[in-house]
């Protein structure tokens, strides 16, 4: 489910709970709309609002720190990438396959991106590091200099084994539906209470499409940055690029 279509879905919820409390308020006996009704109808919302906002603001909150921390493992990633394709060059020609392997991994991610879909198939071996870890293992050093050499790209390369089933693990969770769910009936439960206490004209109608429309692009937000590698906000791929300018030269 995008993050468009939800945001959207949340807009029409808010403004079908406003125009719904608009409709009851002219149907309901005007002695439930009194001033002492109108103060527990307020006190109500007060808590309900509270509750919305803090919900809300925490989800922003947790889903741009997903967002900052998977930026600085893709640059993290990015540079890990250089150092393996500089050690396996020190080690000599027996790696070259093993370098053009790398590059063409890069050049596979640079095309999911651009299509917009980060990882097909995140749990494809092949598409991994660990085909070349296969092939760094294979390799027989001549003497220490190239033992050395081979265990130092081996846990580089380990490094960016790791970084990537984790990155495919984190994506996976996503934001619990359930919690979505509550929080958007918070929010609907809290826009119907302004609709019957609020009088039909233009100006209530504009203010509340206003309001909805500020409280879906929140969870749009939420639900977009929750996903950094997808989506209308995702990380740059401008780590992935210089990385491709710059391995397997020489």
């Amino acid at each position: 489910m995008g993050s468009i279509f939800i945001g959207g879905a949340v807009f029409l919820c808010l403004v079908g709970a406003s125009l719904l409390g608009i409709f009851l308020r002219g149907r309901i006996p005007l002695h439930h709309l009194d001033s002492e009704s109108k103060d527990v109808i307020r006190l109500a919302t007060a808590v309900v609002g509270t509750l919305s906002a803090l919900a809300l603001g925490l989800l922003i909150a947790s889903a741009k720190n997903v967002y900052d921390t998977t930026d600085a493992e893709l640059r993290s990633s990015a540079a890990r990438v250089v150092l393996l394709d500089r050690v396996m060059a020190q080690y000599g020609p027996e790696t070259t396959m093993a370098r053009a392997r790398l590059r063409d991994l890069i050049e596979v991610r640079l095309r999911q991106e651009e299509w917009g879909d980060a990882v097909v198939d995140p749990y494809d071996v092949s598409q991994t590091i660990e085909p070349i870890q296969a092939e760094l293992r294979a390799l027989v050093p001549k003497d220490d200099a190239h033992r050395m050499i081979q265990m130092r790209a081996l846990a580089v390369s380990g490094n960016l084994a790791e970084a990537h089933w984790m990155t495919v693990e984190t994506d996976t969770e996503g934001l619990p539906t359930a919690f979505l769910v509550i929080l958007v009936f918070w929010l609907a439960l809290l826009f119907a209470t302004f609709g019957l206490q609020a009088p039909a004209n233009l100006t209530v109608v504009s203010v509340i499409l206003v309001c909805s429309l500020s409280v879906a692009a929140g969870v749009f937000l939420v639900v977009d940055m929750a996903h950094p590698y997808i989506g209308v906000i995702h990380v740059s791929d401008a780590p992935l690029r210089s990385v491709l300018a710059h391995i397997g030269n020489r």
